[in-house]
């Protein structure tokens, strides 16, 4: 079997992977980006950039980008969460702490929380491992959006054709 190697770009590189000839997916390394254009908006003032798409197990990894004042809307996991603060602070209105920087947090599956970045805070920027999908819901706990892979993926491609990278500059991170 020939081994088939992702893209790559500046931000994105890899080694051929030993057993590729098995059709085993290289390893990532994914700088941090100097192209303002890798962030994707998803609500006003918060944006993410993918580190990777897992599409076996349905994770990804991602950097959550919220400016003073934004607010992911409420949202809830049926997998674990691993997040680790990278710059500046947030909170889940629902809940009593905020994580600061060098901060790790771990979030069970079924917790229901509205992550919010207070104005005095420039920017926030937090490295998330979701191991699953996100249900977006309503007041009544009622699931209106629900945000996996697939969809990440799609949103990636459409705003990645719009601002110039291409549609394929997000294949680089899915493995």
């Amino acid at each position: 079997m020939d081994t088939i190697l992702p893209p790559r770009s500046e931000d994105v590189t890899f080694d051929p992977p030993v057993l590729g000839h098995l059709g085993m997916k290289p390893e990532l390394v994914v700088r941090e980006p100097t192209d303002e254009r890798v962030w994707i908006e998803i609500e006003p003032s918060v944006w993410f950039r993918p580190l990777f798409f897992d599409m076996n197990n349905g994770a990804h990894g991602e950097v959550l980008r919220v400016r003073k004042g934004g607010v992911l809307s409420r949202h809830r996991h049926p997998s674990p969460v691993h997040g680790f603060v990278l710059k500046g602070s947030w909170r889940y209105r629902e809940h009593t702490w905020t994580a600061t920087a060098g901060s790790y947090v771990f979030e069970p599956p079924g917790e229901v929380h509205t992550l919010t970045v207070d104005d005095d805070c420039p920017e926030m920027q937090t490295m998330f491992v979701i191991c699953g999908a996100v249900l977006y819901i309503d007041d009544d706990d009622k699931v209106v959006h629900v945000e996996d892979n697939i969809g990440l993926i799609e949103l990636c491609r459409t705003t990645y054709q719009a601002s110039g990278l291409g549609a394929d500059y997000v294949d680089q991170f899915i493995r």
